[in-house]
């Protein structure tokens, strides 16, 4: 066997390994990122308990103080209790391959939901509009709810919500 085959065997086994792992986007490792620079207020390239902890929750991973400390733990190679972007964005990374994304739709669902129906309304609409800055009109909700209102009960319910974020109709 020549140095070309082993090299050229090697190549191919390392394509198999890395063709069958699933990677994040560039949207997220980007988001990674500027969590990891937001939330390291001292600018040391390090981020201490409160800086990983508020990091994490940016991103959607909200843990408890002993998970943290754990994380800390595990991950702290200079004995004072932090962790280096690498470390940061490898352990970000493996946590949002891991996500469920039908937990996840099933938790957006909850930030609009009625209470009372459990079911998306216009007046559901119209609060989580207000709260990232949206003026919607009357007419352009009900449209909204319209759309995807597929039973024509006039609201979303979690099946209708989950063929929306799916894009199966």
């Amino acid at each position: 066997m020549s140095l070309y085959t082993t090299s050229a065997a090697a190549q191919k086994a390392k394509q198999r390994r890395t063709a069958s792992r699933p990677e994040i986007s560039e949207e997220q490792k980007q988001e990674i990122r500027e969590a990891f620079e937001l939330f390291d207020t001292d600018k040391d390239g390090n981020l201490d308990y409160h800086e990983l902890k508020v990091a994490m929750r940016a991103l959607g991973f909200d843990h408890k103080k002993a998970e943290v400390l754990k994380i800390l733990r595990d991950h702290d190679k200079s004995g004072l209790g932090l962790i280096e972007f690498e470390d940061f964005a490898k352990l970000m990374s493996e946590k949002i391959l891991a996500r469920d994304p039908h937990e996840e739709i099933r938790r957006a669902f909850q930030l609009f939901v009625d209470e009372q129906t459990g079911k998306i309304g216009t007046r559901n609409l119209k609060r989580v509009a207000k709260e990232v800055g949206e003026t919607l009109d009357d007419d352009e909700l009900q449209a909204m709810i319209d759309e995807f209102d597929l039973d024509m009960d006039g609201e979303i319910s979690e099946a209708e919500f989950f063929a929306i974020m799916t894009d199966h109709q």
